[in-house]
């Protein structure tokens, strides 16, 4: 999850889950081994995916962009090969080496991520000591990507057009299933083979080959909330070659499906409650009465757009499930709440238009109806890949009647992920199991208190499993924490990468 994304449909949040610690079937044959530039010992067939030289060339005002290739299977090297897209800010002054950053999705851009919002990503301090540098993995955007419509009409059919029968009835997971089904064959067609190799386990394989050719013998990495399963997954696999990891907004890769729909649900609604105690105290809030009051008023609005839509003006109808995406959005960071208040305001006033704007900044969608990048799309494939599906009607509705009980406002919203996976073109047999990267390096976990996208809990979790994890809390409310939240966090991930510092103890920022 990327801080403007969390999952595809009003369904598909259920999809944000991690993958199985067993990756020995992905292991390519052992053969003669060769030299790499990092003077590492690798399979033959792997000689020319790590001695291949990167070149480097001015870009994107003061960047330098470069290309490398990756196999298409790491478990048969010698087929096609792919592209990966890259981008860096050489450090300022003497250089540690390279420090990768991810920007979470899966599916965002990595290189745009950098390239935009370089001050964001890292420190003035990082910057100072490290290459940064920014990847698209496989299956995203300039890298090899997943595509599945042409014409982004199709895409806003496929976001946008509202169901046509009532939530959890037969006809309606019929209705679901249809979509999802046209939808994979439409990627399927578009993408190729490809499509059946965007999984976490290629990535981080991918992750391992650009930290060889990058000239490093260790990986130093920044990961944002699905980049913490990228980065668990890579130091699982190559525990041996990890260098400085810090996980931000962590993904705990053993949370079963319903557990993280229901942990995401419940983040939610926390944070929109934080949202409501500040509002009503204030001025000009859209609402009046207690947070519970509320909270059922919210979601009597959801009730009411889904029995009558409203229509934006440019034709478009805004029913529940755009309409959640609009709440959610702004709930990532506290210093969006602002336009909450202006969402509920205007939708409340019968005006559709605002919360449009918010969804279509949600997907990447641009005011001119095209899309700015293929994360939606990469999004859903990857996710596919990495997890598994019980699409069971009776497993579904018992599942949706919990969702509703345990977050009133935003459960129900969040029901029936599984269905988006369960008729994908290529299957998953994964299991959601603990990634303990035994004998890595020391990996910080970052985790904020109130963070509705990758629960606290998560990133309790996944410190609790790394044999070498490290907690660092940040209390406080919006999605990931580093470098946008207080010193006393900046400062412990800072020190950590530059020195090597690992905290005794949890700091409690």
């Amino acid at each position: 999850m990327t801080a403007r994304r969390l999952a595809l449909t009003a369904a598909a949040l259920a999809l944000v889950i991690p993958l199985s610690g067993c990756v020995s079937a992905f292991l390519p044959e052992k053969r003669e081994s060769v030299s790499t530039p990092t003077g590492e010992k690798v399979a033959a067939d792997l000689e020319g995916f790590y001695s291949q030289v990167l070149e480097w060339t001015p870009c994107e005002g003061d960047f330098q962009c470069a290309s490398a290739e990756a196999p298409l299977d790491w478990a048969d090297p010698g087929r096609e090969s792919i592209e990966l897209a890259l981008i860096r800010q050489t450090a300022g002054g003497g250089t540690m080496g390279s420090l990768l950053v991810n920007p979470g999705g899966p599916g965002g851009s990595g290189y745009d991520f950098v390239r935009d919002s370089l001050d964001y990503a890292v420190s003035d301090r990082l910057q100072g000591s490290y290459d940064v540098v920014g990847f698209d993995p496989r299956g995203v955007n300039a890298s090899s990507a997943v595509s599945c419509y042409d014409d982004p009409a199709e895409l806003d059919a496929y976001l946008f057009e509202l169901p046509q029968n009532e939530p959890g009835t037969p006809a309606y997971l019929d209705e679901l299933a249809a979509a999802s089904r046209e939808f994979g064959a439409a990627c399927l067609e578009n993408t190729g083979e490809l499509l059946g190799y965007v999984d976490t386990v290629s990535a981080a394989r991918d992750l391992d080959l650009l930290r060889a050719i990058l000239g490093d013998e260790k990986l130093n990495y920044l990961g944002y909330s699905y980049g913490t399963l990228l980065g668990a997954t890579y130091a699982d696999l190559y525990p041996d070659t990890t260098g400085r990891l810090v996980f931000d907004g962590a993904v705990d890769p053993a949370t079963t499906e319903f557990e993280v729909s229901a942990t995401q649900a419940q983040g939610f609604e926390s944070a929109l409650r934080a949202f409501l105690t500040d509002c009503i105290t204030g001025e000009d809030c859209a609402f009046t009465g207690t947070v519970d009051e509320a909270t059922l008023q919210i979601r009597a609005l959801l009730d009411s757009l889904d029995a009558s839509p409203l229509r934006a003006t440019d034709g478009r109808q805004l029913g529940s499930g755009s309409m959640f995406y609009a709440i959610i959005l702004p709930l990532y960071n506290a210093g969006n709440w602002v336009y909450l208040n202006d969402l509920f305001a205007s939708v409340l006033a019968g005006d559709a238009d605002y919360a449009l704007q918010l969804a279509d900044s949600y997907y990447g969608r641009d005011p001119d109806g095209t899309y700015a990048d293929n994360s939606t799309e990469a999004f859903i494939a990857i996710n596919c890949l990495d997890y598994s599906s019980d699409a069971n009607p009776e497993a579904l509705a018992a599942e949706a009647e919990e969702l509703a009980r345990l977050a009133p406002v935003f459960g129900p919203s969040m029901s029936y992920g599984a269905i988006g996976c369960a008729n994908w073109p290529f299957p998953s047999t994964r299991e959601r199991v603990a990634i303990d990267a035994a004998g890595s390096a020391p990996i910080l976990v970052v985790g904020t208190t109130n963070d509705p996208a990758t629960p606290y809990v998560w990133a309790e979790n996944l410190a609790a499993q790394l044999e070498n994890g490290h907690l660092v809390t940040y209390d406080g409310e919006g999605h990931t924490a580093y470098n946008k939240s207080n010193a006393c966090i900046n400062d412990t991930v800072d020190d950590y990468f530059i020195d090597g510092a690992v905290p005794a103890t949890d700091p409690l920022c």
